[in-house]
């Protein structure tokens, strides 16, 4: 009677809606990959965009400026419910116009220009003591308003550090990654004190030959200044930890100890960081027990984008981080055998707040959490793969997804794209339209995650089908925009097809609830 009372719990909590899950800050995750670390030749940032953001996205056109424009500096632009809402948008203030903008691909953090220019992003928020709401640049807007002027990544890291420096940065620790056709950065920045404008910031090139990743920790250590063709820094960051009182000035200054006040203080690395560097260069022996990871490792093999896309899907099933492991279907003739226990149908890696505190009461740490690197949070990601042997505009893609990395598919939007589809332009975050992007993929998601142990198979056979006919089919010489804008609305109409009749399949198969 225990053990059916255990089960009909057990079942109920699984009812609940999704929900955020308590995650103190771990948003998003980016994975890095050098041209010569790739494939076939590309460079390759990433973003999962973890958190209630917006959802919508649109294709900026270039503009040409007259002298004496001026940008205006926003803040508030993540949560909008379309291009142009204007509610909760502030405007910080003006700095000059350039003369030309590129056309960059607009979502919540900008991550992708016409000109083979891609940004990821990671948040590590820092010591609140730092952060000047005064400042007028958050990190989204420097990265819309490099992308808008830069066309590499040098270039785009020294106008964000100047801009911030001149202006100020009103933002928390963050971290970028910041890939052209030829290399890729990773950029960290903080502010310098509550009362003060201005930035502190650092930025190291990956090696060409090798992978990183950034996931809410600033990873950054030595300063290498002498170093230039590999790393680049404000002239401020040593001065700016003492005066903080987070260095006192002995011995050797490492930027993420100083910098470093997240739930992994201590450390340089978290689950993901673990575990992608892992992954790809197992032979290092790498332990969950160091204190620091490298900043970069050489991946034993070639790394592909879909490599990029798996990794970003990962929830540790199978792994000592697995949470599932231990939700288990309890059978009668098993009481004396637990080892013929089996994982139940209804276990999934995206367990709730509420579904893990019931899981623990019942049975106390049945369930530990683990941030697994896809969440039920996030709101888009992208895997965006940059090929300097084409031309600009088929040469950048971001293979673009909305809801959870672990369950959408991914869209092909290239450099050269100049119309996205009618349903990327309005987000389904706070309200519920039926053909928005969002939820064109997010009810057959969340429908699959109630049987996910009996559904997964067939979702990930969906998933891997749909990877390879995009790919397989993506130009591979110039093509007019329009071309490109019909190949991005025909692999987002062929998906959207698939999702709509695994939803369909759901609602039949789980028409009565459990």
């Amino acid at each position: 009677m225990k053990k059916t009372l255990f089960l009909l719990t057990l079942l109920v909590s699984f009812t609940l809606t999704a929900q955020e899950t308590e995650f103190n800050g771990q948003s998003c995750t980016s994975i890095m990959v050098g041209r010569l670390a790739s494939a076939d030749g590309s460079v390759i940032t990433s973003h999962t965009c973890d958190g209630r953001y917006r959802t919508w996205s649109y294709m900026e056109p270039a503009a040409d400026h007259e002298p004496g424009s001026m940008h205006q500096v926003l803040r508030g632009t993540m949560h909008t419910a379309f291009r142009g809402d204007t509610t909760g948008v502030k405007v910080m203030g003006e700095i000059p116009q350039a003369a030309h903008t590129y056309a960059y691909l607009n979502t919540a953090y900008p991550c992708m220009n016409e000109k083979q220019l891609a940004i990821g992003e990671t948040t590590f928020t820092g010591p609140e003591d730092l952060i000047n709401p005064e400042g007028w640049f958050t990190i989204e807007e420097l990265q819309r308003v490099a992308l808008q002027r830069c066309d590499n990544a040098r270039d785009a890291i020294r106008l964000m550090g100047s801009l911030a420096e001149q202006y100020g940065y009103g933002d928390g620790g963050e971290c970028l990654t910041i890939a052209d056709k030829n290399e890729v950065w990773q950029f960290e920045i903080v502010g310098i004190g509550k009362d003060r404008i201005g930035a502190a910031w650092v930025a190291q090139r990956v090696p060409d030959d090798e992978i990183a990743v950034s996931a809410n920790i600033p990873r950054i250590g030595k300063m290498k200044r002498r170093d230039k063709d590999n790393f680049m820094a404000s002239d401020n960051v040593e001065q700016v930890a003492k005066d903080n009182g987070l260095w006192d000035g002995k011995g050797t200054f490492i930027f993420w100890k100083a910098f470093n006040t997240d739930y992994a203080k201590g450390k340089n690395f978290n689950d993901r960081e673990y575990f992608i560097l892992n992954h790809f260069a197992p032979s290092l022996g790498l332990t969950y027990e160091m204190d620091e990871l490298p900043f970069s490792v050489k991946p034993e093999k070639k790394v592909d984008v879909r490599d990029v896309m798996a990794m970003l899907r990962e929830t540790y099933e199978g792994t000592d981080f697995d949470m599932t492991k231990n939700i288990l279907t309890w059978r009668p003739e098993a009481e004396d055998h637990p080892a013929d226990t089996v994982k139940s149908p209804i276990a999934n890696p995206w367990l709730t707040t509420t579904e893990l505190r019931t899981l623990n009461t019942i049975a106390p740490e049945s369930v530990e959490f683990r941030r697994t690197v896809a969440v039920a949070w996030c709101a888009y990601s992208h895997v965006t793969q940059l090929r300097n042997w084409l031309p600009d505009e088929v040469g950048g893609i971001c293979w673009f997804s909305v809801d959870n990395p672990g369950q959408s598919p991914r869209i092909p939007i290239f450099c050269g794209t100049t119309e996205l589809p009618e349903s990327f332009s309005i987000c389904g975050q706070k309200t519920y339209y039926p053909d928005c992007i969002l939820w064109q993929f997010r009810r057959a998601n969340r429908l699959a995650t109630i049987q996910w142990q009996s559904t997964k198979d067939g979702f990930n056979e969906k998933i891997l089908k749909h990877e390879e006919n995009a790919v397989n089919g993506i130009p591979q010489a110039a093509v007019s925009p329009a071309v490109l804008n019909a190949y991005t609305e025909y692999v987002y109409d062929q998906a959207v097809e698939t999702w709509k009749e695994m939803e369909g399949e759901y609602w039949v198969k789980f028409w009565a609830g459990f």
